[in-house]
């Protein structure tokens, strides 16, 4: 089943994507975020009969609009690791990221031109919790995902690394497409791309992560509840711009799309200014 957040007539909805060209409105559910805090979310999408949308032209939010956390993963793909000339970790380098710095998957993104110097892209998986999880154990966690959608983790390098604290260099409002779908039946082997003006930048398969989904929940939770919505950014692969050479960087006017096989794509403009 594929889920989404639509921008509707002034607001937004849930919605069940039936096909590539219909959706069906989930009542009563202004989006996924508040969807996922129902229980019987999952029985409730998949009984849904509220009006049928065109989505032709649809305007997607970011599909998860107000997780309560937003626990992202640094360091997560070999390929990655290895550009970066670090060795593969133990554990896991978590840090974060705000609501505010989501955006719908096809939205404009705009950037101040005092953050505009290092802007890179990174393709990521994103994990959607669909129920509270504590504790929980690697062997149980799949119960606890309500499924995967598509992200670029937008980075401002200079910000990034002004201290050896990374927050602030991945967080900038409005930056990091997000959706356009939530996938609950995702398997981890597809391939994962990045395209800056239609050039490959990045491309490896989801398999190569280091920490999987389910052992991240493992991890996680073992320091706070996930609670539903709640979303796991699992890292990024090879192929970043900062780490070539000579670094290359997203400019004014640039498109950047990426996409996870079986999952969609996300693209946006970047706009300086």
């Amino acid at each position: 089943m594929r889920l989404a957040t639509l921008r509707l007539d002034g607001t937004t909805a849930a919605v069940r994507v039936d096909s590539d060209t219909t959706a069906t409105v989930i009542d009563g559910y202004a989006d996924l975020s508040a969807l996922l805090t129902d229980p019987d979310w999952k029985t409730v999408a998949e009984r849904a009969s509220g009006r049928t949308v065109d989505l032709t032209n649809a305007d997607y939010a970011p599909v998860v609009p107000n997780p309560g956390k937003i626990v992202c993963v640094g360091l997560n793909y070999g390929t990655h690791i290895k550009e970066m000339g670090r060795d593969l970790p133990e554990y896991p380098t978590l840090f974060s990221k705000f609501k505010e710095a989501l955006t719908g998957p096809y939205d404009d993104v705009i950037v101040p031109e005092y953050a505009a110097a290092q802007l890179d892209w990174e393709a990521e998986l994103a994990v959607v919790i669909g129920k509270q999880a504590y504790q929980v154990s690697e062997a149980d966690a799949e119960q606890y995902i309500a499924g995967y959608s598509v992200i670029n983790d937008y980075t401002m390098r200079d910000y990034q690394y002004r201290t050896l604290q990374w927050d602030q260099g991945k967080t900038f409002e409005k930056t990091s497409g997000f959706g356009p779908f939530l996938s609950t039946d995702y398997a981890l082997g597809s391939r994962i791309e990045t395209r800056l003006e239609g050039e490959v930048m990045q491309s490896a398969t989801t398999d190569d992560l280091v920490f999987t989904p389910a052992k991240l929940v493992d991890y996680i939770s073992h320091i706070v509840t996930l609670q539903p919505g709640d979303v796991i950014i699992t890292g990024t692969t090879g192929g970043v711009g900062h780490a070539r050479k000579p670094a290359r960087y997203i400019g004014n006017g640039e498109t950047v799309e990426v996409s996870i096989e079986g999952l969609g794509s996300v693209r946006n403009k970047t706009i300086v200014k």
